[in-house]
This record gives structure tokens, sequence and C-alpha cells, in this order.
């Protein structure tokens, strides 16, 4: 209309006055009589406006609703899911930050390696999800709308329309875009957007499957380990046969559901792939299933998860005794530099410790004992020297180097200030109904 084309105010004031009146039972019977849905609304909506019905999706194409109404939803629903990723985003730093002294066992291979803390562990856990929310926000604002392009993207009808003046056919497309929210439209179109915008919008969706996939199982080897566990209801039950039995069931859903949300990008990839010149129909059922399930699946593992780092619990005690079976073997380094420094010989003092490490070592393995390595150099004289300074030389904290200063840093100039829009949206914390 204020384009020039002779629509009148009461055709929009009756449209707009009709906006909610939709009758569900008239559309299904057009539906199965047309077998069309778009066109099943359109005759529903045009019952409902008979003055407006001459002039109801004039010069348009079901893929303009359709397709421009997937992208508002797309872009809505990571405005849904960014919130909720920033709020175990911050669950976790604080995590992080409470525990960036505490010394843990470090792991390669699943094997002890050196010690770092519980906190700077956790920080690998946040700068996944960071580069998610990263990832996510660089989604949502690289898309752009359809526009209005007609039914192969040529915008002919519309040009016929405005009697084949170019500049109202662009003023159209624009006006239209900013109507809908969007800053860009794509410049070209077949009938649809291009389907490598369903590849980018789930495979972001799928890299956050694999970051939670990964925080998930390492909750649960370590609650296999008794260092840490998901939290646990009073009266909850791990298994029916086992009473004692305290399963990460949390955790093991978040891996059950990010497997099936990393599996859903291969449905866009084969679509894009088969999509014929302008379009083919066989994109339709196929997404309708998967860019929904998408992000239903990707919203329901950030509440378990958000659930799950709102309620960790940390075991220091079975930590500290995991750090004493394993750390005597890596302060070995240290004793000789010690012993060394006290006017001993580096190869001889090797010597002894190797042949000292591998009888504590014999202990552990053969007879299921504990790591007897520290009291072997107490009681042998060779090691008089440096009695005293043993207790400093296991200092755990004195094994995790920069770790608590990478924390802090790390939360301070990287986490924090990426959370910064999300602020207002950090409120309370979430139970799950089961």
């Amino acid at each position: 209309q204020s384009l020039g084309l002779p629509i009148t105010d009461e055709q929009i004031q009756e449209m707009e006055a009709n906006l909610d009146n939709i009758d569900f039972k008239m559309a299904a019977e057009e539906e199965k009589k047309l077998r069309h849905d778009v066109m099943a609304h359109v005759h529903t909506f045009a019952h409902c406006c008979p003055k407006a019905a001459a002039i109801i999706h004039l010069g348009a194409t079901s893929c303009y609703v359709g397709d421009n109404t997937d992208l508002i939803v797309l872009r809505d629903g990571f405005n849904l899911l960014l919130p909720k990723l920033a709020r175990v985003i911050s669950r976790l730093a604080d995590f992080a930050e409470k525990y960036a002294d505490l010394p843990t066992l470090g792991f390669t291979h699943y094997q002890p390696a050196q010690l770092t803390t519980v906190g700077k562990r956790c920080c690998l856990w946040i700068q996944d999800l960071c580069m998610d929310l990263q990832n996510l926000e660089r989604a949502r604002d690289d898309l752009r709308f359809r526009g209005v392009k007609g039914t192969t993207g040529t915008q002919a009808s519309f040009l016929q329309l405005f009697e084949g003046d170019h500049s109202k056919v662009e003023e159209l497309d624009r006006l239209v875009t900013a109507k809908a929210g969007f800053k860009r439209a794509y410049m070209v179109t077949g009938q649809t957007y291009s389907r490598k915008v369903d590849i980018e919008v789930l495979s972001v969706l799928a890299s956050l499957g694999a970051s939670i996939h990964k925080i998930c199982t390492d909750i649960r080897l370590l609650a296999n380990l008794k260092e840490i566990e998901e939290p646990f209801e009073k009266d909850q039950i791990g298994s029916s046969a086992m009473p004692y039995k305290r399963n990460p069931m949390r955790s093991e859903r978040c891996c059950s559901l990010a497997r099936h949300l990393m599996t859903l990008v291969l449905d866009p990839l084969q679509t894009a792939s088969v999509q014929w010149f302008e379009r083919t129909l066989d994109d339709s059922a196929n997404r309708r299933v998967c860019l929904a399930e998408a992000f239903l699946t990707a919203d329901i593992i950030l509440s378990t998860l958000q659930n799950i780092s709102e309620g960790l619990v940390v075991y220091p005690k079975v930590i500290e005794r995991r750090i004493r079976q394993e750390l005597p073997f890596m302060a070995t380094e240290n004793i000789i530099m010690a012993m060394v420094k006290a006017g001993g010989n580096r190869q001889d003092c090797h010597e002894k410790i190797r042949v000292l490490s591998q009888q504590a070592a014999a202990v552990v393995k053969q007879e299921g004992g504990d790591n007897d390595f520290i009291a072997r150099v107490r009681a042998d004289p060779y090691f008089s020297p440096i009695h005293k300074q043993l207790e400093s030389l296991l200092d755990p904290s004195s094994f995790t180097g920069r770790a608590p200063q990478q924390v802090a840093k790390f939360l301070k100039e990287e986490v924090r200030p990426a959370l910064i829009p999300y602020q207002s949206k950090m409120g309370g914390k979430i139970e799950l109904a089961l």
C-alpha cells in the first residue's frame, strides 16, 4: 500500500483484527482437500477476511511464507538457547573459581599424568562452551531474511505488480525484511533460501552437542573415581537391583541426547546436496523434523547441564588420596634436584630412585598395597641430607604450575566479558522434573 498498490486501510485493519482468529478445524479440512498447507491457511484466513480476500497472498509463493517464517523461528530459537548456554557457563565459572587452587591428578590417555587443579580442568569445559557461545551468536547474526523474491527467486510477480518499477520491488524487499527484524536479506534465492543455511545452523548445534558430551563424559568418569559427582537427591534410587549405586544419570542423559543432536546435522547436509535447480520438495518433511528436534534437544541438554553444574559435589579427601598414590613417582625429579643441591651425584641418585620406585611399583601392582616409595626414601640413609625437605618437595600445590593463575586470568579476561550481554538472564537455579 505504501508503495502505491490499491490496498485499502479497511482491508489491512480487517486482516490485523483476525490475526489470532484461526479456525484450525477449517484449515485441516482445507488441507485435506487441497493437499497444500499454506493454501489451506490462505483460504481459512480469507474466510475470516472477506474484504481482504482478494489481496491475501498477492504475488507471493508458499516459500515466501514458509521460508521467511523458518528464518524468524531459527533466529528466535538461537535467542532462547543463548541465555541458557550463558547460564551454564556462568555456573561452571563459579565452580572453577571456587576450586581454582585445589590440586587434582591430571590424566592423559586416561592414565595418571601431572597434577592440575579442579578449577583448571573445569576451565577446559568452559572454553569449549565459550566457543559454542560465539558460534551460536555468529550463526544467529549471519542469518538473513529470504525476503520478497517470488516463485523462482526472480521477483517477476512483484515486478509485474509494480508495472516494471524495479526500485519499488527492491524497496518492498527492504521494507518487509526490516519489519521482520532482519538487517539484511539474501540477495539471490531460488524458490527457497539456500539449504546450506540449515547446515550452518545445525552445525553449531551439533558442535555444542559434542562439547556437552565431552563434559558429561568427564563427569561420569570422575564419578567412577568418586572425586566429583553430579547432584544426587536424598531419596533418589541409583539402581533397582543395587541399592548402593549412585549412577550419574543426568550426565548420561546429556550424553545420550547430545549424540542424537550431533547426528541431526547429517539431514541438512544431505538435503542441501540434492536440491534440484531452484528447489525440490523433498526438503520439506525432513526440515520439519530435524530443525525442530535440534533446537529442542539442545534446549533440554542445556537445562540438564545447568542443573548438573549448579549441584556438582567435590570430594577433596578422595582427590587427595589419589594424589598421594601417584605423586611420589612424579616427585622423583624434585628429589634428584634437591639431592644434587645437597652435594649428591645425579647419576647415583637416579639409580637409587630407579630401584626404590620399581620396588614401590611392585607393591602397588603385585601386592595391591599403597605406594610406599617415600617411606623407602625416608628409610634409606643415602637420602638423609634431604629427609627434612620431603614434605615440601611433596606439596601438591607445587606441582600445579600456573593453573590457579590461568583460571583467574581466563575467567576475568575471556569468560566474564562474554557473559555481559546475558547478565539480566542469569536468574535462579533450575530443577528437573525427572
